[in-house]
């Protein structure tokens, strides 16, 4: 990606204008749209930070208690508002402490321009202090990085990375800039990039395909369709919608997927992957004709690959081509945006009904509800569940709000219990699986939709993960919603232990700490729940208040999330108890 670029007519901000490095990152960042950035400061990345207090009426800069609590802040920003999250740190330790965010963007396609400050170019190679080859160590992590030593590159660089990051499939990118570079002048202009020569991130799509595509699915008899996040980073819900009610075909999610179509939607059938629905992971195997829309066949969705969807012919839309035929043999690829090739395929498209279907999915929903569902949500043992305190905050938000989930079996709650009518509603870490998301994503998420409710729905091991970025929501006075539902265990973990490992359950008990009085300790009102009848009241507290507050929720110790399929098994496997 060091081939020219293109650039946008008249959208020169500056000619000729000579100014340090530093200062015309700042130009940079606002000719970009940036009014708001994530970061931590440092020795090495001191020259913009001292641009950055010039700006600061024109770029808000959030300080994250921990470079990582910035890069996830930045991942929430852009999966609620779907713009490029921006995050800037130091040298060295400060930039490998946003590795972990950067390879949860990385996998879960989120945008991201992570800049970082880097030691003198002269002292390169010396192991000075605060010396780390980020380059190296991002590349398998990022869609591009690119080292600066020159003032003269940070507009060139600039440019390319904001069109790198959110074009085609989106993905973090990474500049570092040596302190040099930061200082030193040059005659500053800036326009920004639309197109890199070799570089083609959206493929055009084959009209042939789309027909040929078309025919297969109105000559099915049983087919199903399986959305991902694509369908939300194309913008293509509206049309994703049309589809599905013209085709009439039963629809599934990965959790990434979770709120493109509303949860209400009489097609929606549920969640497919390890915890997901039981109708809709056991049909995968019994459909004729399975299309794939803007998901990549994680393992977690397939298991057991030598036996999923054997008996189906696979219809693939894909942005990516590298994903095309990577973990599932598809019969028919389409490549290109989602929106762009839904929008072609929806004419050809027959009306139908497929009644004796979905009555099969309806009669697999009445296994799983009697066996798991209403034990979630309606529970008649003394112990709370997880389930019931999703669901009372359905009842309080209407399914209009934001939920940021953590990673474990909280997570597996949320997402299979949580109401969704509004897209961009359901932010969590899916490839990665990264404990410690859910607190600083949520603030970046709550900073660009300040207009909704969001909540963060933690477990209380991934919650003392990032526990400081308590912090952050009290200097920014950021008014967050935070519920730990504290089980005392690495619940997941554990479940495994108690299925798989004869209960040994090695090193995943929690002795845990009062975080009522942690909350309370950044100002943040908060109370704790242990029993049922106090659910209730304290959820509409919470809700009605005006500022951030945290909910300590006591769940049963020992529950587990179920539906599961075991690791390595078939989706048809799939186990109710």
């Amino acid at each position: 990606m060091e081939e020219s670029y293109t650039v946008e007519k008249n959208e020169k901000v500056i000619t000729k204008e000579r100014i340090s490095g530093s200062e015309a990152l700042m130009k940079c960042l606002m000719a970009e749209g940036v009014d708001t950035l994530y970061g931590y400061p440092g020795g090495a990345i001191m020259p913009v930070y001292d641009q950055l207090y010039k700006y600061q009426d024109r770029i808000h800069h959030v300080m994250a208690r921990h470079e990582q609590g910035a890069t996830h802040a930045a991942q929430g920003y852009s999966r609620i508002s779907g713009k490029v999250g921006v995050v800037i740190a130091t040298s060295g330790p400060g930039a490998t402490n946003l590795v972990t965010g950067i390879a949860d963007a990385q996998i879960d396609s989120t945008p991201l321009v992570c800049i970082t400050g880097q030691v003198s170019s002269h002292l390169l190679g010396s192991d000075a202090f605060q010396e780390t080859d980020i380059i190296g160590i991002s590349t398998p992590v990022t869609k591009w990085n690119h080292q600066i030593t020159k003032a003269e590159d940070i507009p060139k660089v600039l440019a390319k990375a904001f069109f790198i990051a959110k074009s085609g499939r989106p993905g973090p990118v990474l500049i570092d800039i040596t302190k040099d570079a930061q200082f030193e002048e040059f005659d500053f202009s800036y326009q920004k990039c639309i197109g890199i020569r070799s570089y083609k991130p959206v493929p055009v799509v084959n009209k042939k395909q789309i027909e040929v595509a078309a025919a297969l699915i109105n000559s099915a008899k049983q087919p199903l369709i399986v959305w991902g996040q694509g369908v939300i980073l194309s913008k293509a819900e509206d049309i994703f919608k049309a589809i599905v009610e013209k085709s009439g075909i039963p629809a599934a999610w990965t959790i990434l997927g979770a709120s493109a179509l509303p949860t209400s939607h009489p097609l929606n059938v549920g969640m497919v992957g390890m915890h997901g629905n039981y109708a809709p992971n056991m049909l995968t195997n019994e459909c004729d004709v399975l299309i794939a829309i803007g998901m990549r066949f994680d393992d977690r969705v397939t298991g057991n690959l030598d036996s999923y969807a054997k008996q189906a012919k696979v219809i693939h839309f894909e942005i990516d081509p590298a994903e095309i035929d990577k973990n599932v043999t598809v019969d028919i690829a389409i490549l290109g945006d989602a929106k762009d090739s839904l929008t072609q395929l929806l004419p050809y498209l027959e009306d139908k009904t497929y009644p004796d279907w979905h009555q099969k999915f309806k009669d697999l929903y009445a296994i799983e509800y009697d066996k798991v569902i209403k034990n979630d949500l309606h529970p008649t043992k003394e112990g709370l569940t997880m389930g019931e305190v999703i669901n009372q905050i359905n009842l309080e938000t209407k399914g209009n709000a934001a939920i940021v989930s953590d990673v474990g079996q909280h997570q597996m709650i949320a997402c299979r219990y949580t109401n969704f009518n509004i897209t961009k509603s359901n932010i969590t870490s899916g490839g990665l699986g990264t404990m410690g998301f859910a607190l600083p994503a949520a603030i970046g998420a709550k900073m660009a939709a300040p207009e909704r409710d969001v909540i963060a729905i933690i477990g209380d091991g991934g919650y003392q993960m990032t526990i400081q970025e308590l912090g952050t929501v009290f200097q920014q006075r950021i008014p967050l919603k935070i519920v730990v539902l504290n089980n005392e265990f690495l619940g997941m973990v554990r479940q495994w232990q108690q299925l798989f490992f004869d209960k040994r359950y090695a090193s995943t008990e929690m002795t845990n700490p009062d975080f009522v009085a942690i909350a309370k300790g950044y100002y943040i009102d908060a109370q704790k729940v242990t029993k049922r009848s106090e659910l209730k009241l304290a959820v509409q507290e919470m809700m009605a208040s005006d500022g951030p507050y945290f909910l300590e929720v006591c769940v049963e110790k020992e529950g587990n999330v179920f539906p599961m399929i075991p690791s390595g098994a078939s989706v048809s496997e799939i186990r109710l108890e």
